[in-house]
């Protein structure tokens, strides 16, 4: 019976978005961001594979920002998506297990002897945060890959794998290490050939040394925007969160990934969360909005902001990327959600500090 509830109402909330897509309102809530000052950034959404709408917004409160339609942001730990979806092609050729070892590669890693791939990918390794160093973001200047690994080691683990799940930038760090190893060639040209020449993707980018035309982050204080003036050292994230993109491409990738373009379905299962078990997958979460259910994956940089999100349901994908946050991106999506499936929302208000 409980089955049978759930597949009817997944009929029809698929039912009630199918009919009731509402540009207006959507313009209406994008409107009120950027006459409000709330937030800078861009929005894609697809529906059966097709981009069906789209926005910009709040760029022109700041006189100095100059863009167009293929300027990039950087995505953050969106990153680790795509760098997890590499890992699962290996596994598709036999390259490589989620039983593999990590002691395989990097046996000088405390307990890598009992950790695996499929650990690293879940975040049930029990490595920590490299990205973090006496409790601050240190990787805004330049570090050396040496720097990195002895502090990855020094870390240690904070408890057996797979014993509970604990967010890891240090697993997506060795991963990409892994993928580095196996391929031969450096996780740039990696993303190159396995990911974006195949899927022709003109505005998604691994991060190189003086590239252009990425949106730079802001910061709102004293009623204006100013440039943010620390930003994350990409060299120091590869793979784990060093891509910039536009939403556009993102929405291109996470499609064909869910339309079996990239990976096979057999293989994909592997990879997205167990409903009603598990929040992480291997690469991707879940998020849940009041019963409806989207796979995807956040990231965050010192100061830009992204979501890249798909609902099986109604073959639906949103990508969402800011780099001028005041609401919470998950606040933000959240919005955006419930008026594509006719929801009323509370337009967010924030008070301006002096």
């Amino acid at each position: 019976m409980n089955i049978k509830i759930t597949l009817l109402l997944l009929l029809i909330s698929n039912y009630f978005f199918s009919q009731t897509i509402n540009p207006e309102k959507l313009d209406h809530y994008f409107s009120y961001i950027e006459k409000n000052n709330l937030g800078v950034g861009s929005l894609s959404i697809f529906k059966n594979g097709k981009e069906v709408y789209s926005k910009n917004f709040g760029q022109k409160n700041i006189p100095e920002l100059t863009y167009n339609k293929n300027t990039k942001y950087q995505v953050g730990s969106v990153t680790k998506m795509i760098t997890a979806v590499l890992i699962f092609r290996l596994i598709e050729k036999n390259k490589l297990n989620l039983n593999t070892q990590l002691s395989e590669f990097y046996p000088e890693i405390p307990n890598s002897d009992k950790m695996t791939i499929k650990n690293l990918l879940e975040h049930t390794s029990g490595l920590g945060s490299y990205v973090v160093k006496d409790g601050e973001v240190w990787v805004t200047g330049k570090v050396k890959d040496k720097e990195i690994m002895d502090l990855i080691i020094k870390q240690g683990k904070s408890f057996e794998p797979g014993e509970k799940v604990a967010y890891s930038n240090s697993a997506y760090y060795l991963l990409t290490k892994i993928l580095e190893r196996k391929y031969e060639k450096s996780f740039y040209k990696i993303v190159q050939s396995e990911i974006i020449n195949p899927l022709q993707l003109k505005n998604l980018i691994p991060f190189k040394a003086n590239q252009k035309n990425i949106f730079l982050p802001y910061r709102y204080e004293n009623n204006s925007w100013s440039m943010l003036k620390e930003e994350i050292d990409f060299l120091n994230v590869i793979g784990v969160g060093d891509i910039s993109s536009t939403p556009y491409d993102l929405n291109i990738f996470i499609n064909s990934l869910f339309h079996n373009v990239i990976l096979k379905k057999e293989t994909l299962k592997l990879m997205e969360p167990v409903l009603g078990k598990e929040n992480w997958g291997r690469g991707m979460a879940i998020w849940d909005f009041n019963g409806i259910t989207f796979y995807g994956h956040g990231g965050d940089t010192l100061g830009s902001h992204a979501i890249l999100i798909y609902n099986k349901e109604a073959d639906l994908s949103i990508a969402y990327n800011t780099n001028g946050e005041r609401i919470k991106k998950e606040d933000f999506i959240k919005n955006v959600v419930n008026l594509l499936y006719n929801k009323e929302i509370t337009l967010p208000e924030i008070k301006n500090k002096l």
